[in-house]
């Protein structure tokens, strides 16, 4: 009976489980598999393959049921069965859509398919993408904080010299306080860091489900090829996407141009007349004409053959946006490397070398603690801004192979 007690407890521990670390690779997973928006492309794919089922179909037939020439004068008036023309009547119909027709309706079922799938495959990549990019933020995010509290830490090592001295007499009382006045310093840089912690934490968990969602492992190394990824440009999802709404315009035009064929419909009817005479039986055939096609049909395909050329247009618009944006995006990446590079050779080395010429000025008594503690900062500084400027990199890498690449979900 006490199990009774614990299985809220119980119910708990799955959630508690799930919320662990994640890889690159499984927070790319689970966001693929958990996010809402998947779900949402993946159910248009099913309504317009379901959809597609029906179309090119032949309509329902239609039930009649009628009384035919039925006296309103004269000495039979008003009387079922006193003239020989009247009878009760029950038929059927069935309208015969020109072949034409059905066949533009099943391309263009398929072709609202096609828009579907590309339009979920554009979903996908950017899911890809955002989550890619959010897990690339945890991570130097974090680790830029991590720099900041070693710089912390090493403060308070300095801080019990500082007072050391100041019992010996060979320090100043006011250089108590600056050890603590760089510590607020980091403080305030900390603070700055923990809210990019936060908000990148919580982009995360928000694609991937998990409210305690965490980073764990290295970051990826991707290369990035100009020439390859412009060569494969017309794979894009964004650009089939593109390619598949070309196709349902083509398909509109194909479906107003059925039109200018004719339709038939086919009915036939069964007539009760009164015993004295003969029951009849009624077969017809209705074929619409269309006489009227210079201001009916004629308007209505040149429309669209309008929105055809305009999708056509708009397909190799978006083709050169991409090709442009690839360009863009190829410049800002050789920046950021550069920058990268300078930091990594020249910036932090010159740093750190100034900060161990301004100790050790200052432990000869050569230098004040203050100067001596602003080349410890710009160190820190340095050092984070190469991790800003490597999270540059990998930045663009993420972006540029999982918006002009093969990352394929």
């Amino acid at each position: 009976m006490r199990l009774i007690y614990f299985t809220p407890l119980l119910a708990v521990i799955p959630a508690i489980v799930l919320a662990e670390p994640m890889t690159f690779d499984a927070a790319l997973e689970r966001a693929t598999r958990e996010a809402p928006s998947l779900a949402a492309s993946a159910a248009e794919v099913e309504g317009r393959r379901s959809a597609a089922i029906a179309a090119g179909q032949l309509p329902d037939p239609a039930l009649t049921i009628g009384v035919d020439n039925f006296p309103v004068s004269g000495p039979p008036a008003f009387s079922f069965n006193r003239d020989s023309m009247t009878m009760g009547r029950i038929g059927v119909e069935q309208a015969f859509p020109n072949p034409a027709k059905r066949r533009a309706q099943q391309g263009r079922a398929q072709a609202d398919i096609g828009v579907a799938e590309a339009d979920l495959a554009v979903e996908a990549q950017d899911v890809r993408l955002a989550t890619a990019l959010a897990w690339i933020d945890l991570f130097y995010a974090k680790r830029r904080l991590a720099q900041l509290d070693l710089l912390n830490d090493s403060l308070i090592d300095l801080q019990a010299t500082v007072t050391a001295r100041l019992a010996s007499g060979s320090a100043r009382p006011s250089q108590a306080l600056e050890p603590e006045q760089l510590r607020a310093a980091i403080a305030d840089r900390r603070t700055e860091l923990q809210a990019e912690v936060t908000k990148a934490r919580t982009r995360l968990a928000r694609l991937t489900g998990d409210p305690d969602v965490d980073v764990l492992g290295d970051a990826p190394v991707l290369d990035v090829d100009g020439p390859a990824l412009r060569a494969h440009v017309a794979s894009l999802p964004r650009l089939q996407a593109l390619d598949a709404r070309v196709r349902t315009a083509d398909a509109d035009v194909t479906l107003a141009q059925a039109d200018k064929r004719p339709d038939l419909r086919v009915s036939t009817s069964y007539g009760r007349r009164d015993p004295a005479y003969g029951d009849m039986v009624s077969v017809s055939v209705t074929i619409d004409l269309p006489f009227f096609g210079k201001r009916r049909q004629d308007p209505l395909i040149a429309a669209r053959e309008s929105d055809a050329r305009r999708a056509g247009f708009t397909r190799e618009a978006g083709e050169r946006d991409i090709l442009a944006e690839l360009d863009a995006d190829l410049a800002d990446h050789a920046m950021h490397m550069q920058r990268l590079m300078n930091a990594r050779q020249t910036l932090v080395p010159l740093a750190k070398r100034r900060a161990e010429l301004d100790m050790a000025s200052y432990a000869a008594g050569k230098l004040d603690l203050g100067s001596a503690l602003l080349s410890t900062l710009a160190l820190a500084e340095a050092e984070v801004d190469a991790l800003s400027r490597e999270a540059d990199v990998a930045r663009d890498a993420i972006r540029i192979n999982y918006t002009y690449g093969e990352m394929r979900p």
